[in-house]
């Protein structure tokens, strides 16, 4: 699966299907319902009922009842004060479950050269629901190496880069939803406070990585930067944490690079924009 961009306004719908009906698999109801869908996406998001019965061929009343059972479902909805029908937020939900599935596969070769560079264990973490979930682990390369935790839900998103990294890029009131379980102090460097959390966050947001001091775990740093896609939406963010036996500077400086250099062209893979400032760490 390749996420794409869809055509704006203007755009030429295609031409009606052939064969629909004559597929004996095929359920006509649902076949049109997805037509409908598609056409609303190359309208530009958003079209009339009379513009959707022309571009599908299907007439006005089909039009309307089939709309209205994925106005239902959440697939579509009715513009207010307008005469419009556009995409609606479920359709949002399934592509991101999709990209939240595409992503482990995607991202292996990027988790293995972060990996093979710095030697250090590397995390590939997602967001599904209001829970950051770690979707993969590579071990460390060195006999003394960091155990931050395995695949599953992530206990302690304030505390760690890759949590710091996603949370960075949500609304206040989603990552409050994240948070409502509280801010646990886990070292002296943890942050508890909402409100001086989410001005470390400005700061991640203006240097494209987040970095974890020992937040989490006493003598363990961590450097984390978010996967975005092509509507600059967070699907996901990768870390790596190093013992701080191992922590220079120059350290720290290439496991930033290594990371920020990954999630950059995985966001590209992904759709977003190369926008991200070049890393250096402080």
């Amino acid at each position: 699966m390749d996420a794409t961009i869809l055509p704006g306004p203007g755009v030429k719908a295609r031409p009606a299907r052939t064969g629909a009906k004559s597929d004996r698999h095929s359920i006509q109801s649902v076949d049109r319902a997805l037509f409908l869908l598609e056409t609303i996406a190359e309208a530009g998001g958003e079209a009339t009922l009379t513009d959707l019965a022309n571009r599908t061929g299907l007439n006005i009343s089909t039009c309307h009842h089939l709309l209205a059972t994925l106005i239902q479902r959440g697939f579509a909805a009715k513009v207010p004060d307008r005469r419009l029908y556009a995409l609606g937020a479920r359709i949002l939900y399934l592509g991101h479950a999709c990209l939240q599935v595409d992503l482990p596969r995607r991202s292996q070769p990027y988790l293995e050269k972060i990996n093979r560079v710095t030697g250090e264990t590397v995390h590939l973490a997602g967001l599904q629901g209001d829970t950051v979930v770690t979707l993969a682990v590579r071990e460390a390369r060195h006999a003394v190496r960091v155990d931050t935790g395995k695949i599953g839900k992530l206990e302690a998103p304030h505390a760690t880069s890759v949590g710091k990294a996603i949370l960075a890029w949500l609304p206040e009131d989603e990552m409050q939803r994240i948070l409502s379980h509280g801010m646990k102090r886990f070292t002296d460097n943890t942050i508890t406070e909402f409100p001086a959390f989410v001005e470390a966050l400005r700061v991640v947001r203006r240097n494209g990585y987040a970095v974890d001091r020992e937040e989490f775990l006493p003598g363990v740093i961590c450097v984390g930067a978010a996967i975005r896609d092509q509507a600059g939406t967070v699907i996901g963010a990768i870390s790596a944490s190093t013992p701080s036996m191992r922590a220079s500077e120059e350290h720290i400086a290439l496991m930033c690079e290594e990371i920020c250099t990954a999630t950059r062209a995985l966001s590209a893979e992904f759709g977003e924009p190369n926008t991200q400032p070049q890393a250096i760490a402080n």
